[in-house]
């Protein structure tokens, strides 16, 4: 298995690789789309004991039922997670975004198992949130673990997650064009022509997975049409207006509540699920993911005091369950409040001018995509989310035209970024995506490397020396056993051997006795080159990231044979490395 799958991790290294990569999509939307049904089924199976359908009727139960299964399972879920590490309680979309970013793609198993057995109870025992965030995790960590599983390396890892994050979204709402547009926006946050091919398969692939099993959850129909005039284009500015102050309000709610992070586990999950639970007393429907609650909102069922009380009740207990750190989405809840948000702004618009106004239902469409473009900042992804479940692209106009309202009100006005880059700002975690940062990730360091290197013990004779002569290696490692102590420059050892053979060449032949006579190269004043070990699969940003830490000059690049032998590769330098880059990105600028 390891030799047949070498090639195929050669052709890897290059980003450019069309079909390697496409290889990854197809197998990454598999992994992604069972991933999310067997989530699904998982809620569905555990709700399903007290006799709540999918995870979403809570509102049909006893009103004990309604307190308590939420401030229960968020008291469950504290004491659970009480008894894990502090870093495996971490998951979600922030979870993913931060390892990408900052441990090279590598997603553990542990925080995935965490994911969906802590996503399934949360889910099932009516917390407000949604189900999209935990499945872009899990779609993500269950391509970044098969990708560790073969080796493969650390730059596909990227692409790997990217399929996973686009699968999770495509195969929750049959969305694919927007799985693929969130994928590059917010996770990757860069769009290449590389990175979009892996990404569209593996999208369509996990669409085609939800569709072929059956989704537990139907895809939302969306109410389609267009304007009834241009004379409610004024109209269509103030509901993004109004998206964009809900939206920074559901922002700056959860930035707070992440500032209780120092308190007990235990103490925030139990707040968060109170929470919930007193608000379902007051809105029973707040309960859970609230798709059943849309198609009713959409259809006009709800009267507008209704429609209001549920979006502040949704907007506060969804809010402070992200914040607080609990294992559910926020894509969900962002399109109930700016379905609410349209809901009302629509009716109202229609009393008020009866004659230009549109249906209440397209205003409903177009506040879920501002409030989910300002809340998750991913304009183009909502964008053409709404398009994909309306089927139609006459509402494309208005929503767009909300969309950059909501964005800028979010922005200009409140200066706030998107809820998952604000919670990371106030936990202090640092996601560098710059243009130069991008390419270290996605860039192999075997392909910087100097491959003219050789293994020369730090005890060394001068006919080994003379030896070395004939090969004229860049660089020689200098070895003591399997220690790897430092590096010397070609040149300059061979240069320093020949001044050797010059002071000590006697006047007659060198003897035999002077040949094999041992040199200690660790007590010669030629310039020495700090060095570390590095794995194939490291990416540019890895080498520099494990020379500054081991504050080393050069990091030596080992692969390992299947019988577990590691193998010197090659060398990379600091100056290497940028030298590298530089080029590169001139070349494609």
């Amino acid at each position: 298995m390891q030799i047949s799958l070498g090639p195929y991790r050669r052709s890897l290294r290059r980003y450019e690789s069309a079909f390697a990569y496409a290889v990854l999509g197809i197998v990454g939307g598999l992994a992604s789309g069972f991933a999310v049904i067997a989530f699904e089924y998982a809620i569905h199976g555990l709700a399903g004991l007290w006799q709540v359908n999918r995870g979403e009727t809570f509102e049909t139960l006893p009103r004990l039922w309604i307190f308590a299964l939420p401030t229960l399972g968020g008291i469950a879920l504290g004491v659970a997670f009480s008894l894990l590490r502090p870093q495996d309680r971490d998951v979600g979309l922030i979870h993913l975004i931060s390892r990408l970013h900052s441990h090279y793609g590598v997603l553990p198993l542990r925080n995935a198992l965490v994911q969906f057995f802590g996503g399934m109870v949360a889910l099932a025992s009516g917390q407000s949130g949604g189900r999209e965030g935990p499945g872009v995790h899990l779609g993500g960590a269950i391509n970044s673990l098969l990708g560790q599983a073969l080796a493969l390396p650390h730059s596909s890892l990227r692409v790997l997650i990217a399929c996973g994050t686009a699968g999770g979204i495509a195969a929750a709402f049959n969305t694919p064009l927007a799985g693929v547009i969130f994928a590059m926006e917010v996770v990757l946050m860069e769009y290449t022509i590389a990175g979009f091919l892996p990404v569209m398969l593996a999208a369509v692939t996990a669409a085609a997975v939800s569709q072929g099993i059956g989704s537990l959850f139907p895809a939302m129909q969306l109410a389609s049409g267009e304007l009834a005039s241009l004379w409610e284009m004024p109209f269509v500015l103030v509901v993004g207006l109004c998206c964009g102050c809900v939206g920074a309000l559901f922002i700056r709610l959860s930035t707070l509540s992440a500032r209780l992070t120092a308190w007990p586990v235990i103490m925030r999950f139990s707040l968060a699920g109170l929470l919930t639970g007193v608000s379902g007393l007051l809105v029973p429907q707040v309960l859970g993911m609230g798709h059943d609650s849309l198609a009713v909102i959409i259809a006009g069922g709800w009267p507008l005091g209704l429609l209001a009380m549920f979006a502040a009740a949704k907007l506060l207990t969804a809010s402070v369950s992200v914040g607080l750190g609990l294992p559910v989405g926020l894509i969900g809840p962002s399109l109930l409040i700016g379905a609410c948000v349209g809901g009302l702004l629509g009716h109202l618009g229609g009393n008020l001018m009866p004659q230009l106004s549109s249906d209440p239902a397209l205003y409903v469409t177009i506040g879920m995509a501002a409030c989910m473009a300002t809340v998750v900042g991913a304009p183009l992804a909502a964008s053409l989310a709404v398009v994909e479940l309306t089927q139609s692209t006459s509402i494309a106009v208005p929503a767009l035209l909300a969309i950059v309202v909501a964005n800028l009100t979010n922005v200009a006005l409140f200066r706030q970024r998107s809820v998952h880059e604000s919670i990371m700002r106030q936990l202090e975690r640092r996601v560098p995506n710059g243009p130069l940062d991008q390419f270290l990730h996605r860039t192999d360091a075997t392909l910087s490397m100097d491959t003219s290197v050789v293994h020369v013990p730090v005890l060394v004779t001068a006919s080994a020396l003379r030896a070395l002569t004939l090969q004229v290696p860049t660089w020689c490692l200098i070895q003591r056993e399997d220690e790897d102590l430092f590096l010397l420059n070609g040149s300059d050892l061979l240069a320093w051997a020949e001044q050797q053979q010059a002071e000590d060449e006697p006047s007659s032949a060198s003897s035999a006795d002077d040949d094999e006579a041992a040199l200690d190269l660790a007590a010669t004043d030629i310039r020495r080159w700090t060095t570390t070990r590095l794995s194939e699969q490291a990416t540019l940003r890895e080498a520099l990231d494990a020379m500054r830490q081991s504050t080393v000059e050069t990091a030596c690049i080992y692969s390992r044979t299947t019988r577990g032998t590691r193998n010197l590769r090659g060398v990379v330098t600091r100056e290497g490395i940028e030298h590298f880059s530089l080029a590169r990105l001139n070349s494609q600028n």
